[in-house]
């Protein structure tokens, strides 16, 4: 869960290590790509629109431009559909290193259209979280339960003391699969049936001729 890339490793290769991690974590870290941001939701933000800001290209993690701010109150609410399958892994989630830090964040799996209405209900998971303003910190999830995630909903539930809340970046690790896998299996058990459908109609006269 520490940062990486810092150049902190003894030596010996660790050049090469520096080059290499932040590219492998960068394709780890791209299910941003994977949302369907048009649908995507973030409830209790200050402008409109904001929420999906924070959803970036690992290196742009550290963008300070593109942020998203809690109106009412600290609390913030993101509904975030796939356009597909995931299997989430891991959550970083950034913001200011001050009291407007998101303090705690609770995890919900296939829940649309979630409203703070239906936080009261036990989520996946649940994190305290640490400051973080460079997007170091990695909160690994407990991958069986956020296996075939179609919408992942995160509950920001407080902060450090601030009245409103800030965030910069949350960054999503995890494994993708293509939603029209399904489809094309449905297909095949259609084509399948039918063959079976025209034989028992090529069997039905031939009966009916002998007797």
């Amino acid at each position: 869960m520490s940062g990486h890339g810092h150049g902190h490793g003894p030596g010996g290769g660790c050049g090469c290590e520096g080059e290499h991690e932040p590219a492998e974590r960068g394709l780890e870290y791209g299910l941003y790509r994977r949302i369907d941001s048009d649908k995507l939701q973030c409830l209790n933000e200050s402008r409109e629109g904001d929420g999906r800001l924070v959803f970036k290209p690992w290196d742009q993690r550290a963008d300070r431009e593109k942020f998203v701010e809690s109106d009412a109150d600290e609390e913030l609410l993101f509904n975030i559909p796939f356009t597909g399958s995931v299997k989430l892994k891991g959550i970083i989630i950034s913001g200011d290193d001050d009291e407007s830090h998101p303090a705690e964040i609770r995890l919900y799996k296939n829940i649309p259209q979630m409203s703070f209405d239906d936080t009261g209900r036990e989520p996946e998971q649940a994190f305290r979280l640490n400051r973080d303003s460079h997007a170091e910190l990695e909160y690994p999830t407990k991958i069986a339960r956020f296996t075939n995630v179609q919408h992942l909903s995160i509950h920001v539930s407080k902060n450090f003391g601030s009245e409103t809340t800030r965030v910069y970046y949350i960054g999503l690790r995890g494994e993708y699969a293509e939603a029209y896998r399904h489809e094309v299996t449905i297909c095949n058990y259609e084509a399948s049936a039918n063959p079976a459908d025209h034989k028992v109609e090529s069997i039905i006269p031939q009966t009916n001729f002998i007797s």
